[in-house]
């Protein structure tokens, strides 16, 4: 962008709009903030931090840091997972007295797999005014890029990190039809990609959107029997923050279908998997083929 397309957009009028809107005193303001690029902070997100009493913020130093980067300073306030209830009181008893507080996480949207939940519920418990402002978020971002076909998707967040709990929490997933959306760490992304390969269908589409809006952003979509292998590939692909999406299960036709998985389950527990799929084809009337492989994939998950 050159200097003169810089300055055409400092002068457009949607940039003075922020500053004529109205902003209730007495109320939190939850406020979305970027989640690598600082640039993707949004107009409203900046004059409304230039115009707080204070900041709620989960690590001060990063607030600091990302405020400082604006050109704004503001009193900061520590509200993390581990004094959410505390500071809850002490920013009520300052939107009492009519000020205006701003709630920020370290990155994106606050309260959403980030401190700030028990924030907004005690300010609304209280009969105090909660105001969100919308702007980035890891999940939606990955969504938006990552080409799965699915009105529907169930947010997850972050896994067990004990690898017995994280297989057994993975199996009650099987049965989601919507596309799942999971955060990782970098030093557990081989771990996830093991577990879900282990659980679910290998065929099963999955997305891993890396270091999202940063320099070394990387959106990668496979079959999830070739996650593990990609991921190994490359010392650089275990760094970096990770939205995982994994494709949802095939939804059932009709209520027929459920029906045979049911009874496909109840026979695997006695026969052979090629016994299971020949009854259940006598019982229900399904395809034969189409049941022995739904019976290997039960088999291989138990």
């Amino acid at each position: 962008m050159t200097a003169q397309e810089s300055s055409s957009i400092a002068t457009l009028p949607v940039m003075g709009e922020t500053a004529h809107q109205t902003y209730p005193s007495a109320t939190l303001y939850v406020v979305a903030t970027p989640i690598g690029n600082v640039t993707d902070i949004s107009l409203r997100a900046l004059h409304v931090l230039s115009l707080v009493n204070a900041v709620a913020c989960e690590d001060t130093r990063n607030t600091a840091q990302l405020m400082t980067r604006f050109g704004l300073h503001k009193p900061l306030i520590a509200a993390h997972q581990h004094n959410e209830r505390e500071v809850a009181e002490t920013l009520i008893a300052r939107l009492q007295a009519g000020e205006r507080i701003a709630l920020v996480s370290d990155a994106g949207t606050p309260a959403v797999s980030d401190p700030g939940a028990r924030i907004v519920d005690a300010v609304r418990a209280a009969g105090l005014r909660v105001l969100p402002l919308p702007g980035a978020s890891a999940a939606v971002t990955a969504l938006s890029a990552s080409g799965l076909v699915n009105d529907q998707f169930y947010f997850v967040g972050f896994l067990p990190a004990k690898a017995k709990q994280r297989e057994n929490f993975l199996a009650t997933l099987r049965a989601v039809t919507a596309t799942m959306v999971f955060y990782e760490a970098p030093h557990r992304i081989l771990d996830c990609a093991t577990a879900l390969a282990a659980v679910f269908e290998p065929e099963r589409q999955v997305v891993f959107a890396r270091e999202l809006t940063k320099m070394f952003e990387e959106i990668h979509r496979c079959p999830l029997s070739e996650a593990e292998a990609w991921i190994k590939a490359d010392p650089h692909r275990e760094k970096g923050e990770f939205v995982v999406l994994l494709a949802g299960a095939p939804a059932a036709e009709d209520e027929q279908d459920v029906e045979a998985e049911r009874i496909l389950k109840i026979l695997l527990t006695e026969c052979s998997v090629k016994q299971a799929a020949n009854l259940a084809a006598q019982i229900t009337g399904r395809k034969k083929n189409a049941l022995y492989d739904r019976a290997l994939q039960l088999k291989g998950g138990d």
